[in-house]
């Protein structure tokens, strides 16, 4: 029996969308969730080759000789190299560069052929990799999988959004961030692993083995089914694209469904320029959103955890193998703390997990600020018991961003924007984040050397604002269908002054 979900439409009837999670559905959208674990791969793996000493010799050598020989340096500043940044950040500045082009892509070719390049980009980038001999080949091969993470970025979020009936959306697009953590979390395991391998070449292992998620996303995205929205905004053919949801929702009864995808695509097919479409007033709330959300997603200072969790690890004192295996323990908990989130972000809601997890993040920085500016110095060691209270709030921060900045960071901006600025929107959401990212990565250790354990107070002043930021401004978007999203503007306390006085506009216009 097909489950269902009573909404109030524009007009003020009652519409029920039929539909119920389909195999069909879950296949899909886990083959297309391989974009996550790419991402999520190459996160996690970037952060473990850099605290390996074979890989530091071979091309950072500066690094390895401030580590093993330079006694005076600050514990803070031992990792600080422009060089080795670059290897970690050079891969952002290829996917903001992708992800204007796969708007393109998605826009007029659909969803699947950008998830079918992105995965043939990031199966180059990690052949090189794994291949590399000098520092410029292996940051070519790290500029190739920014090119894949780009495309995948753009398209997956989407994608799964649109695959997802209403009332499960929230579930099935954290199931990208989850993803992202299942990466990450493997990632880890693979480092622990190839550095205890002899002969100091376990490190091109640790790259190469990107082409495992690459390949499973190259392969399956040629089999992958478009979204009924895809079809529809591309080529007209209403009896597909029926057919499609259909087959989707698990039931012939899905003409109100059906009737808004319409209505939404004749609009989508207006509008030929969507970036000078998403810039007008009557967007303003969308386009904050698509700036600010992955904005503030980066300056959580999850990042700096997930690059560099290895390297803080060696910062306080613990070996390689001791790090990589702290970095294991905290995958594990951003993967569960994410799946957690998949059951019950349609239930409390996404401003709820925002404040609870915002509230998390703080006081578990503030409290690591702390330790370790009262424990490390500039050349002292933290005992054991202290490096095992850092492991434990680290962990705990990750657990919030797992249920809250992680996913929500991607399932919010995915589902705010009407279908004719939603290629668009998702684009400036993954260029916003790659900016930042790249500015984050970039900077960190450069950061952490100035300012010291002051720097986790500087990322917990930011989960302040974000937290408050988004329980003024955000209204809740839970269970409410992707092609209805525009109500929850027109009935927010601020936004209603935006986008309310150009719906009268228009009815004016038109009487």
């Amino acid at each position: 029996m097909a489950a269902g979900m009573a909404i109030a439409s524009e007009g003020g009837d009652n519409n029920i969308y039929n539909g119920k999670i389909t195999a069909f559905v879950i296949l899909s959208c886990m083959m297309a969730g391989m974009g996550g674990v790419i991402f999520g791969y190459d996160i996690g793996i970037s952060g473990g080759v850099t605290s390996m000493e074979p890989f530091l010799e071979k091309f950072f050598p500066e690094v390895h000789r401030k580590m093993k020989e330079d006694t005076k340096i600050s514990n803070y500043c031992k990792f600080d190299s422009q060089l080795l940044t670059s290897f970690t950040s050079s891969l952002y500045v290829a996917g903001l560069v992708a992800s204007f082009v796969a708007s393109s892509v998605t826009r007029a070719f659909g969803r699947k052929p950008s998830m079918l390049m992105g995965g043939a980009a990031f199966l180059a980038g990690s052949a090189l990799g794994g291949a590399a001999v000098n520092v410029y080949m292996l940051i070519f091969g790290r500029l190739l999988l920014g090119v894949g993470v780009g495309f995948a970025n753009q398209s997956v979020p989407l994608y799964l959004s649109e695959m997802a009936p209403a009332r499960y959306r929230g579930a099935i697009n954290n199931g990208f961030q989850f993803s992202i953590g299942i990466g990450a979390l493997a990632a880890n395991f693979i480092n622990y692993g190839t550095e205890q391998i002899k002969g100091g070449w376990g490190w091109r292992v640790s790259l190469a083995l990107a082409a495992v998620p690459a390949s499973i996303l190259t392969l399956g995205a040629l089999f992958l089914p478009e979204t009924p929205n895809s079809l529809l905004q591309r080529k007209s053919d209403h009896q597909k694209a029926k057919l499609m949801l259909q087959r989707v929702r698990g039931t012939n009864d899905v003409q109100a469904e059906f009737d808004d995808l319409l209505k939404a695509s004749s609009t989508a097919k207006t509008i030929n320029h969507p970036f000078k479409k998403i810039i007008q007033r009557k967007y303003r709330p969308q386009l904050v959103m698509a700036i600010a959300i992955p904005f503030f997603q980066q300056v959580t200072g999850i990042n700096v955890i997930a690059f560099y969790a290895p390297l803080l690890f060696r910062t306080i004192g613990l070996g390689v193998s001791a790090s990589l295996l702290s970095s294991v323990f905290s995958g594990i908990v951003g993967a569960g703390s994410t799946l957690i989130s998949m059951f019950i972000v349609d239930r409390l809601g996404r401003k709820k997990l925002f404040l609870i997890g915002g509230i998390q993040m703080f006081v578990s920085q503030v409290i690591i600020g702390g330790v370790m500016a009262v424990q490390l110095g500039d050349q002292g060691t933290v005992s054991k018991g202290y490096s095992l209270l850092v492991l434990i709030l680290i962990c705990v921060y990750v657990a919030g961003f797992g249920w809250s900045w992680g996913p929500l960071g991607w399932l919010v901006p995915s589902e705010i924007f009407q279908l004719e600025i939603r290629s668009a929107g998702q684009s400036i959401t993954v260029a916003v984040s790659f900016v930042f990212t790249f500015i984050v990565a970039q900077t960190f250790l450069a950061m952490l050397c100035h300012f010291k354990a002051g720097i986790f107070f500087f990322f917990g002043g930011w989960v302040v604002v974000m937290t408050a930021f988004m329980q003024l401004l955000l209204p809740e978007t839970k269970n409410v269908p992707i092609e209805q999203m525009d109500r929850v503007w027109r009935e927010h306390w601020f936004w209603k002054k935006y986008v309310g006085e150009v719906d009268e506009q228009g009815k004016m216009e038109e009487a």
